[in-house]
């Protein structure tokens, strides 16, 4: 059976991008990651998705100006001459369009490092501790034109504990988005994930919203 194909969208490092290359190297993992691409030709996930012998491209943000549909025209004609069935958002830093979000409802992803609706936008983890909370966490969600507020399909759980700073806790975080993240893919390259009313429902789960997993 041929496997679901993944963009993969960075600005820098990767490291999600890491742990889906990884997941994706997993016999019967029903996704492969065919492109990884990056708004910025310094990011250096490139230079590990080439190592790995995946295909990678770059469509530099930067001549298009304050442009953002043109930049995002050129971005879809990428995805679409590779054939890409989802995309995958792993530390992309451009906000999209509606237009383009329109191109790809339904088969977008993106992790957010909180645990959705709780802290939408930046720092996510400096505001978690300043509010006290006990768990944080991270989730991965289909993207709708509104930030971090498309139907959730994962989250996983991390305690917040005494003393912690936001390294601390943003390095216990990443660990849970290095899971969930490839747990996500797999999911949706299944087809066991549908959208009803705006809430994910997943084949052979009972949780109406997306699953919930707990770290260290």
């Amino acid at each position: 059976m041929a496997r679901t194909r993944a963009a993969v969208l960075i600005s820098g490092r990767g490291s999600n991008m890491v742990a889906l290359i990884d997941a994706a190297k997993a016999a019967g993992y029903p996704a492969e990651i065919a492109i990884v691409i990056s708004n910025d030709p310094q990011a250096k996930g490139l230079e590990h998705a080439k190592a790995e012998g995946i295909q990678t491209a770059v469509v530099d943000h930067k001549p298009f100006g304050k442009n953002r549909e043109a930049f995002e025209r050129a971005l879809q004609a990428e995805l679409q001459k590779h054939n890409i069935e989802i995309v995958v958002l792993a530390g992309f830093m451009r906000l999209l369009t509606a237009w383009f979000v329109s191109q790809w409802d339904g088969r977008m992803i993106n992790i957010h490092p909180a645990l959705l609706p709780a802290f939408k936008g930046l720092d996510t983890h400096a505001r978690a501790i300043a509010a006290g909370v006990t768990t944080h966490g991270a989730t991965v969600h289909f993207v709708v034109p509104e930030m971090d507020s498309g139907p959730i399909i994962v989250q996983g759980a991390v305690p917040v504990v005494t003393g912690d700073t936001e390294a601390t806790l943003a390095a216990r975080v990443l660990e849970i988005e290095h899971k969930i993240y490839p747990m996500a893919l797999k999911l949706f390259a299944e087809g066991r994930i549908r959208i009803e009313n705006g809430i994910c429902v997943i084949d052979g789960v009972s949780r109406p919203q997306g699953l919930q997993i707990s770290g260290g």
